[in-house]
């Protein structure tokens, strides 16, 4: 069986939704992509995407070339071996940042072809739990008027969505909680609402708009704080009423084992490219569930979708539109919850006619 790794290319892709949006800490000019396409000398191409905005575009691109070499030393099921040597070469700077995401993308990538190879989905090969997850509509972006927000979340309702989340931390919090209020009021009563503050909150603003935001029910409270505030985050979780939810800036489990160890942390929410791929992904679930804490990953449901099958402690996934019409088999879902895709890999291949070489 042919299965080392003889190419690999990248592209950019632009998701046809792309607009300016903004949360407490960022304000985002457009939704991109950058596409990952591995060959395999059998003549299997595998593929990942990183969602990477407007951030950084030369550094990306210089780390995704600079681990060609090491990636084509492979064969597409050596993915923990490959990761090993990423990482190793990698040391020297830094394994968390974009050497991290970039071993991330040809390891996601690397699944694909396996999973292909085999006639396989990937959560066939490692396995399952269940075969449908909860998904949640997120965005509320805080740029958005009320009127955007109110068409956002009450247009996720109608399309079945049980759960949507909306971005909290402005500099006034008299207008976060007229938006939670109208949120609330537009939905109704049996639609979850969950809130994120992106990191852009202190632990007393954070207290402050939570302890006023329990009458409108919100089912969790997303890194309202630093993600290294270990203390702070037990602090909050004994005094804000509302779970807290985190995970999606951290390159490895250091911050879940400290927050696991303070008891500071209802739901763990890992990112597939952050964590360097599958296997980072799925140590993260794993520890997590052995402290009780259920997995409820960070945007990337093509990939989180399945994985999540795979584990015993699954919650729920995210949803944005973004990258649905650049995908030949987008995922479809039904009052409220979605199935992975049948197909050999992740399922899935970016249309061609939205790519464009990464220069």
């Amino acid at each position: 069986m042919k299965t080392h790794i003889k190419n690999i290319q990248y592209f950019r892709a632009l998701s046809p939704l792309s607009k300016p949006i903004a949360d407490a800490t960022h304000s985002i000019d457009r939704i991109a992509f950058i596409v990952t396409r591995i060959e395999l000398d059998s003549g299997v191409t595998g593929e990942s995407n990183l969602l990477a905005f407007n951030y950084s575009p030369a550094a990306i691109a210089g780390a995704l070339r600079d681990i060609v070499p090491i990636a084509m030393e492979f064969e597409a099921w050596e993915t923990g071996r490959f990761l090993q040597r990423a990482f190793a070469e990698s040391e020297y700077f830094g394994n968390r940042g974009i050497t991290r995401w970039a071993a991330g993308a040809i390891n996601i990538a690397m699944w694909d072809a396996w999973g292909k190879t085999l006639g396989q989905p990937v959560w066939k090969v490692l396995g399952t739990y269940r075969d449908e997850i909860p998904v949640y509509g997120s965005g509320g972006w805080l740029n958005y008027s009320m009127d955007e927000l109110l068409a956002e979340v009450t247009g996720y309702a109608k399309r079945g969505f049980t759960a949507v989340k909306i971005k909290v931390g402005s500099p006034d919090v008299e207008r976060d909680l007229e938006r939670l209020a109208r949120v609330r009021e537009a939905v109704g009563p049996h639609i979850r609402i969950m809130m994120d503050a992106n990191q852009g909150m202190t632990v007393a603003s954070a207290v402050a708009l939570s302890r006023r935001a329990l009458q409108f029910n919100i089912h969790w409270f997303e890194e309202p704080i630093a993600n290294t505030d270990f203390d702070g985050y037990k602090y909050l979780r004994g005094t804000c009423g509302i779970s807290l939810a985190m995970g999606e800036r951290e390159f490895d489990t250091t911050a879940l084992r400290e927050l696991i160890r303070r008891d500071a942390l209802d739901l763990w929410q890992p990112d597939i490219l952050r964590l360097g791929g599958v296997e980072g992904w799925r140590e993260s679930a794993l520890l997590a569930h052995g402290a009780g804490i259920p997995v409820l990953p960070h945007y990337y449901k093509e990939y989180d979708l399945p994985l999540l099958c795979t584990v015993p402690n699954a919650a729920g996934c995210e949803w944005f539109d973004w990258s649905d019409s650049l995908i030949d088999q987008p995922i479809s879902f039904h009052n409220g919850v979605a199935r992975p895709m049948p197909g050999a890999g992740w399922g899935f291949r970016f249309k061609e006619e939205y790519l464009t070489p990464l220069e």
